[in-house]
This record gives structure tokens, C-alpha cells and sequence, in this order.
């Protein structure tokens, strides 16, 4: 769903204008007035980076990860590059990660650069980066330790590697075996500390958590350590795992009977907060659980649907589900709340969801072809070529009538721009037309997203209203029915006064 605003920053990016390329990635990248969507935002960036544009590149270097990057990894190495260059370390790391760790085909002088970027995202202590260039240097056969990426204790590569080749296999007896003793080290030194944290690096912190998740930190006090050290080092997992050991619940928001005690649910908002800020859709998930319970001294609905859109954001499938049906069990309560909920069903649906399948099927039935003469026009004839010559505007709704099955009164009233709202056809035309219904049709394939795309650009330049070239509505009817009777297509006569004001 897009607000008036966002769809002038789309037709103006649409154009071409840089400004609003930009504009429009940064409105996608950060969810402002519409669902938060990285792939969306990533190609607005992309395009007003290919303009020169510094700031998109930035921001692609410093908010698109490498997951998202990968598919089109050939046309967005430059821009990583270039963000590199600026003094951004994450987009360093990004660009190791496309050109070593995927093996991208780049020229020698590019990998060169990549392991320059990885030793300093190394250095700058993040995880990511310091694994992989201790995968490289296991290769190798180099020393990670001349980097700056041991652990402090003197560890040699051997070690680190065995551990993540440990780790990537799900051998965790492995992986405890080689990890548990550098953990317990840490765990003594944090016991000699008392209440004071020590300081641990990405690396240790990364330890500490694999452990907690190898031991079960749920049923294991020593794991559960290893988790408490890791989430105050900042892991996100760890913080995770602590804040449902808190909730005694799990990653779907169901009570565990396995855990006893008491719920602390104080802290565990607090550390469930701190890991979904770090971009873990289910830590908002179990907070929008958390905050709908009655026995939570700080119960507050609205906190909890905002948790769950949050986690929806983030590609969390139950949460986009619960997301529009709640948008469309409210649909009376907003004008757009409609198309908002079959936004969040789609995104359920793409994740394998049959209920929301189901439901977008109430919400959006596709419509049949009407019998006014859409479906007999053919897609290349000689007629419509000449139509859309002459009429080019009626040629392009009838195309749209065609492609989403609209009704004569549809086709002809239709406010083409108005009505594309990204993931569906917004079909009203009751204020026009007595009898028009609003409806949702669903875009559904690239073909039908690229028919749309080109009559919306035709109709984004002329002015669509009575005063402008279409005419009226019994102007552009007596129209199509010329048309229609030059294709022999069997229609109601026009009568005299419709004839006289057509004229």
C-alpha cells in the first residue's frame, strides 16, 4: 500500500529522476509509510546508484546484506566498492563476501581489494568477517593471528578452522569438544570478575553463543552462562535464547511446560527487544505474544500489533499472516486496510501459507471475462493497432480489461494510476458510477507487473478527468462501441441522446 506521497516518488522514479530513485529506495529500505521490503529498496538504490548517485550507494553498502546482494552480485560489486572506498567497513565486509566467499568471477586487482575489505571489517570486530578470513586463512595456509582476529588467547588456525568446519557440518560434539575449554576459560574469567562484564571480542562472543547453543542452554546451567556472557557481548541469538529462557516460552510464542519457574517477562522484553533490534523477526514475534498477556504488569495491545508488524518486516510467515487478517478483520476501521491486508496475505502466501491463500481468495477473486467484448479483442490485430493509433488511451484500457478482467464501466472509469498499489489492482469506481463495487485484483506474475508499468507511465502524462482528452464517460463509451461494432462484436445500441452527447 502506497500513501499519495510514495506513489509521486514512484512516478517520478519511474522517469527517471535520481532524487526520487533515491527517495523511493529510502522509503522501502526503512519502512517509511510502507512495508519495510529490501529487495524493493535495493532496486531503487541500484538504479540511482547506476546515475552516480553517492548517497545510494551508501546506502546500499551500509543496509543490504550480503543475502540479499548475492542474486545480483556481477551489478552491485562497484557500488560496494565504492562505498568501501568512503570508509564504510560493512560494505567492505559485503564486498569479500560476493567476490571470495561466492565465488564471483572478478578480475585479480578485485580480489586483491576484497581481502584488503575483509582485514579491515576484520578488525573493526565483525564476526562475519573475521570467520570468513579465518576460512581463507585455513586455506591458505596463512596466519590469522597477523590480522588481528585471534581470540587473545594465542589460538592457532587449525583450531578455528576445526571449529567452524565443527560448526558448518552440525557436528556440535565437534564443535564442543575444540570450544567448550576456550568457553570455560572465559566463563572463569568472567566468575573472578564478579559483577563487572568482561570484555570479550566478536570472536569469543561468537563462541560463547555455539556453545550455549550446542549445550542447550534451556536445560544446562553452564550453557546457560555461556548465553548470558554472549547476549551481554551483544550476540543476537544469545539475547534471543535468553530473553524466551525468561518468557519460558519458545520461538513461537507457545508456553514451555519443559522450563519451570516462574516467568520473568521484565527481562525478558528487555533482551527480546535488544534482538530484534538487531533484525531477529521472531524476538518480535514472542514480544507481540508477550505483551497480550494478562498476567504482564505492562499489557499493551497496540505495543504488541506494533511487535508483530515489525516482525512481518522482517519475513516472519505467521507474522504477516496474523498481520492481514487482522487488517482485514479491521477493514471498516481504514480506508486502505483492504490492500494492506492482502499485501501481508501475498507475503504470507509466498512462504507457503494455505490459509492465506484461502482468504486472498476471498478478498481477491479473480473475475470472469464480461461479455461486453474485452475478451474478443486480439492482442496484435490490425484493429487494435489502428485503436491505439487513433485512441491510444482506450487501446490501453482495454488492454487492462483484457489482463485483469474489468468491466466495461471498469475499463472506461478506471484512474489507472491511482488504482496501482504495487501488489494489486485498488478497482473503485463508486463515486463515478452507481453500481461500481470496490474490489482487489492481485498482480500476481511479472508479465501482468510489466503491462501494468507501461499503461500506468501513459496515463501519468495526460489529465484523465472529464476536461481532459478521453471526455466523459458516455464520450469514451461511444467510443468503444464504434470500435467494438468495427470488430462485429454484438453490443446494445446507442440511443439518440447518447449518440448527441457522445458527439
Amino acid at each position: 500500500m502506497a500513501n499519495r506521497e510514495t506513489l509521486g516518488l514512484i512516478k517520478g522514479a519511474r522517469a527517471g529522476d535520481v532524487a526520487c530513485q533515491l527517495a523511493l529506495g529510502r522509503v522501502y529500505l526503512f519502512g517509511q509509510g510502507v512495508p519495510q521490503s529490501l529487495p524493493t529498496a535495493l532496486h531503487w538504490l541500484a538504479r540511482a546508484a547506476q546515475e552516480d548517485s553517492e548517497e545510494a550507494c551508501m546506502l546500499i553498502g551500509t543496509h543490504v546484506p550480503f543475502e540479499v546482494a548475492q542474486p545480483a552480485a556481477t551489478a552491485l560489486l562497484p557500488y560496494y566498492e565504492q562505498a568501501f572506498d568512503a570508509g564504510l567497513v560493512q560494505a567492505g565486509l559485503v564486498l569479500a563476501q560476493l567476490v571470495l566467499g561466492n565465488a564471483v568471477n572478478s578480475c585479480v586487482a578485485l580480489r586483491a581489494k576484497a581481502h584488503t575489505a575483509l582485514e579491515a571489517a576484520a578488525r573493526a570486530g565483525l564476526p562475519d568477517a573475521q570467520w570468513l578470513l579465518a576460512r581463507q586463512a585455513g586455506l591458505a595456509g596463512t596466519t590469522v593471528a597477523a590480522h588481528g582476529t585471534a581470540a587473545g588467547h594465542g589460538d592457532a588456525p587449525p583450531q578455528h578452522a576445526a571449529l567452524e568446519q565443527a560448526w558448518s557440518a552440525g557436528d556440535l560434539a565437534g564443535y564442543l569438544a575444540h570450544g567448550l575449554p576456550l568457553a570455560r576459560e572465559l566463563l572463569q574469567r568472567q566468575a573472578a570478575a564478579g559483577t563487572r562484564s568482561i570484555a570479550l571480542d566478536a570472536q569469543q562472543v561468537l563462541l560463547l553463543s555455539r556453545c550455549a547453543q550446542a549445550l542447550a542452554p534451556g536445560g544446562s546451567a553452564e550453557g546457560w552462562q555461556c548465553c548470558e556472557l554472549a547476549a551481554h557481548g551483544g550476540d543476537r541469538a544469545a539475547q534471543l535464547e535468553l530473553g524466551l529462557g525468561y518468557a519460558r516460552m519458545d520461538a513461537h510464542g507457545q508456553r514451555l511446560a519443559t522450563r519451570n519457574g516462574a516467568a520473568n517477562f521484565k527481562r525478558a522484553v528487555r533482551w527480546l527487544t535488544q534482538a530484534g533490534e538487531q533484525g531477529l523477526a521472531e524476538a518480535w514475534f514472542v514480544l507481540s505474544r508477550i505483551y497480550t498477556k494478562p498476567e504482564f504488569s505492562q499489557r499493551n495491545v497496540v505495543e504488541a500489533h506494533s511487535c508483530l508488524e515489525r516482525a512481518a518486516d522482517l519475513g516472519h510467515g505467521p507474522a504477516q499472516l496474523e498481520c492481514g487478517m487482522h487488517a482485514w478483520r479491521n477493514r471498516r476501521d481504514g480506508v486502505n486496510s483492504d490492500v494492506r491486508a492482502a499485501y501481508w496475505l501475498l507475503q504470507a502466501q509466498a512462504q507457503g501459507s494455505t490459509e492465506a491463500q484461502a482468504v486472498l481468495e476471498k478478498i481477491a477473486p479473480r473475475g470472469s471475462p464480461g461479455d461486453w467484448g474485452q475478451g474478443s479483442v486480439p492482442h496484435a490485430g490490425a484493429h487494435l493497432r489502428q485503436l491505439g493509433q487513433n485512441h491510444p488511451l482506450l487501446a490501453a484500457r482495454l488492454e487492462l480489461a483484457r489482463w485483469f478482467d474489468l468491466s466495461r464501466a471498469e475499463a472506461l472509469l478506471l484512474d489507472v494510476v491511482a488504482a496501482d498499489q504495487g501488489h494489486c489492482l485498488l478497482i473503485d469506481i463508486s463515486a463515478t458510477h452507481g453500481r461500481g463495487k470496490r474490489r482487489l485484483v492481485l498482480i500476481r506474475t511479472a508479465q501482468e507487473r510489466q503491462v501494468l508499468d507501461r499503461v500506468v507511465r501513459l496515463f501519468e502524462r495526460v489529465d484523465c478527468g472529464v476536461d481532459g482528452p478521453e471526455g466523459n464517460y458516455r464520450q469514451r463509451l461511444y467510443r468503444l462501441k464504434c470500435y467494438l461494432a468495427e470488430q462485429d462484436v454484438p453490443q446494445e445500441p446507442l440511443s439518440s441522446e447518447q449518440q448527441f452527447q457522445a458527439a
